[in-house]
């Protein structure tokens, strides 16, 4: 079977091998979630910065690899970039087994984030590489679709494995194995600089397809145009940390409101699969709401926000996880194929997304200290408060779409409306 690529083909074996390294990209962190609050019980003399290490200083990690991921890509083959990653990311999977002590926890994570690093922005990368026009677009919701989806999955497997043995839930970081054994599919084209498995049929062009020209007024330098690149990545930021309330706050807000912890995880999957869906939509929704798009999508997150922050039961709460979904579902695949049309050359268009990315990473860190600095400044208490920030801040960006909805950053592009 002959895939079309907007350039030509691609063997269906070929982009099964680039969709599998999708399944990994949101992995990190998932095993280690459960055990959290029995972490005093596993390690009684673990200390509270040993805790915090654990959970902060791996994702910390992941933002300098996937930066040096993007630059390596530059001038070395992604199919190593991407073996090497996977590599190192199954080894950190096995060594969690016979991990016995905090400390070695901790390496191990480390390695893991590693490791992961090198590997999510070439999940994407590939996709640009190889796709072209509403076809990449297509694709990257689909990308996009497949490492949610593989989170829903693995979150369930974690929790049914969190039952046991605890380091059985580890056994969600032996998934890299399949993209790894997939990957003998993948070859680079020595004229073309895709895959070999993909068939060219149309000239390629001087330069990759990915590669813009600034238009006047838009400042370029080292390859990349400032303002694209700039709103790009404070469109990801933003969206990210508005979405994230719900990782960080809902199971005290559930707490607060007495409606039974059990109720958090399908809330959570509910959100993820939200996220999941539009990505293998994408195109058919772009079309209906043309270049109003940016502006339903932020809408629905801060229709979510509102409502999860004034909810007080159950079914305004699975409402408002899936407003949110589908929301940041929307922006993703769509901030992911922009991100390659911040750049003049097109060889640096992995390192476009693995800039985009790696604020992403860093809204997640940073989210709960801006959270606190807010609630401190407001003297503000109670777990309903992060989600009424949100929406008050979701309001305001809503205004600036509205405002710059002819921009690079927000605007769709003809051939996809």
């Amino acid at each position: 079977m002959k895939i079309p690529t907007g350039k030509g083909t691609i063997t269906l074996p070929a982009l099964l091998a680039i969709w599998s390294v999708s399944l990994v990209v949101n992995l990190p962190g998932l095993a280690v979630s459960p055990m959290l609050g029995n972490l005093d019980k596993i390690f009684p003399r673990a200390s509270d910065l040993e805790i915090q290490l654990l959970t902060v200083l791996p994702n910390l990690l992941i933002i300098p690899f996937v930066l040096f991921s993007g630059k390596l890509s530059e001038s070395r083959d992604k199919v190593r970039i991407v073996v090497a990653g996977l590599a190192i990311y199954l080894t950190a999977g096995v060594l969690y087994f016979f991990a016995r002590s905090m400390v070695e926890l901790i390496v191990v994570s480390c390695l893991l984030g590693c490791g992961c690093g090198l590997v999510i922005p070439l999940a994407a990368g590939m996709i640009a590489d190889t796709f072209t026009g509403r076809y990449r677009m297509q694709q990257l919701g689909i990308k996009s679709g497949i490492s949610n989806i593989a989170l829903v999955l693995a979150t369930s497997v974690v929790g049914w494995l969190n039952h046991g043995n605890w380091h059985l839930p580890f056994l969600v970081y032996l998934v890299p194995a399949i993209p790894l054994a997939l990957m003998i599919f993948l070859r680079k084209g020595t004229d073309t600089g895709v895959p070999a498995a993909v068939t060219v049929t149309k000239t390629p062009p001087a330069a990759p397809s990915s590669a813009s020209a600034p238009i006047h007024g838009e400042k370029s330098a080292k390859g990349f145009i400032i303002g694209r690149i700039a709103g790009i990545m404070g469109l990801y930021a933003f969206v990210t940390y508005a979405v994230v309330a719900i990782t960080y706050y809902l199971p005290f807000l559930i707490q607060e409101d007495r409606l039974g912890s059990d109720v958090t995880g399908t809330i959570t999957s509910l959100f993820y699969l939200s996220v999941f869906l539009p990505g293998f939509f994408l195109p058919f929704i772009i079309k209906i709401f043309g270049q109003r798009t940016s502006i339903v999508a932020a809408s629905s997150i801060a229709a979510g926000l509102l409502l999860m922050a004034l909810s007080r039961d159950y079914w305004p709460l699975y409402v408002a996880s899936v407003l949110m979904g589908f929301g940041y579902g929307v922006f993703q695949p769509v901030i992911y194929d922009k991100a390659t049309y911040t750049v003049t050359d097109g060889s640096k268009s992995t390192l476009a997304l693995a800039l985009v990315l790696s604020v992403n990473y860093l809204a997640v860190t940073v989210a709960p200290f801006i959270t606190d600095f807010f609630r401190h400044l407001f003297g503000a208490s109670g777990n309903h408060f992060p989600f009424i920030l949100n929406f008050a801040l979701t309001l305001l960006f809503g205004i600036l779409v509205v405002a710059k909805r002819d921009s690079f950053t927000f605007r769709m592009s003809d051939e996809y409306v």
